[in-house]
């Protein structure tokens, strides 16, 4: 099965040349200083490369965040930070308050916000896998895969490194916690609907299904009341998308649901239930036109003519005319079933 994820862009940063002349000296510290600038530079070009893939991420992650922890932690191992934490300024954008950029002399800083773009890298990886035609079962493994890494990561840069901060995260931007929160939360919202797709294309049990949708729109629904104190300007087209799929994987409950209730010969229970899905899966509609309409970060997209969101529509009307014709089968007995 397709899928489709909203994204907000990757966080943009200025140029960091870790040139101390005078300060560090020496061509070993030199060395790592030049490989610091050049590990950085792969990193951020990776980040826009269309043909980069998690290893290829992973393996200049490591090799910069190696790097960087020599300004960070003291080299003999002790308790103590390192004498270069706050050498350098970083300069980081945020990727719901657009061009408008933080700044902060604190290598943990610079470690947080390239963390955090690492985390959005595996995201988007995860968008484009999934969002292709005719997905195999190896890539939806890895888009799987890819959300659990990203969500891995923004949670431990929240219990990690965010109480670290000399200077704390602002109201409303990227590393405060309710940001944090709403990402890993929707990361392991996106994850589930994989699992979905999965038990329904091996037909699994209807109403494990149902129970998987279900859990799958109460984490979006936390998502969105996540992000409910923030800005609109900001976080409107966001919570849009969160709230369409929390309406959207409601609906999948309840028309699951419904086919539990059908084969238990409770075709009364079902059709209400089939019903209540069809006004869930109204209500993500009309959220689909008004998250196209809605200004803000993310793609400008129309996510109703979308594959997923077209077989859910399909899949409702049909279960619902099964229902009724079952429950006029059962109103009438004296009529043949062919």
């Amino acid at each position: 099965m397709t899928h489709w994820f909203h994204r907000n862009p990757l966080k943009a940063t200025a140029p960091v040349s870790f040139n101390y002349y005078g300060v560090i000296t020496g061509p070993a510290a030199s060395k790592i200083c030049s490989d610091l600038r050049s590990s950085r530079a792969r990193l951020l070009e990776l980040f826009t490369d269309l043909s980069c893939n998690p290893e290829m991420m992973k393996s200049a992650a490591d090799s910069y965040f190696s790097l960087l922890q020599g300004f960070i932690n003291s080299l003999d191992e002790s308790t103590q930070e390192s004498k270069l934490r706050y050498i350098q300024n970083f300069k980081w954008t945020d990727t719901l308050q657009g061009q408008v950029p933080s700044a902060q002399q604190d290598a943990v800083f610079e470690l947080i916000s390239m963390g955090f773009n690492v985390a959005l890298w595996y995201t988007k990886y995860a968008s484009r896998l999934a969002g292709k035609e005719n997905i195999t079962e190896d890539e939806a493994k890895e888009v799987h895969r890819s959300l659990k890494i990203a969500a891995g990561i923004f949670k431990h840069l929240k219990e990690s490194h965010i109480a670290k901060l000399i200077t704390p995260a602002e109201k409303g931007r990227d590393l405060e916690a309710r940001l944090l929160e709403a990402y890993i939360i929707q990361c392991q919202a996106e994850a589930q609907e994989v699992t979905i797709a999965r038990a329904i294309e091996l037909k699994h049990a209807p109403g494990l299904i149902a129970a998987l949708a279900y859990e799958t729109a109460n984490f979006y629904q936390k998502a969105d009341h996540t992000l409910s104190s923030l800005e609109p300007a900001y976080s409107a087209k966001w919570r849009k998308y969160l709230h369409l799929k929390m309406c959207f994987y409601t609906a999948y409950a309840y028309c699951y649901h419904g086919q539990t209730l059908l084969a238990s010969d409770k075709c009364g229970e079902a059709i209400r239930s089939l019903q209540e899905a069809e006004k869930f899966y109204a209500k993500a509609e009309a959220l689909c036109k008004e998250y196209g309409e809605t200004k803000g970060p993310g793609p400008t997209v129309k996510p109703s003519g979308h594959l997923f969101f077209r077989k859910l529509g399909t899949l409702v009307k049909n279960t619902l005319e099964k229902c009724q014709r079952e429950n006029g089968f059962m109103a009438n007995p004296s009529r043949k079933k062919w």
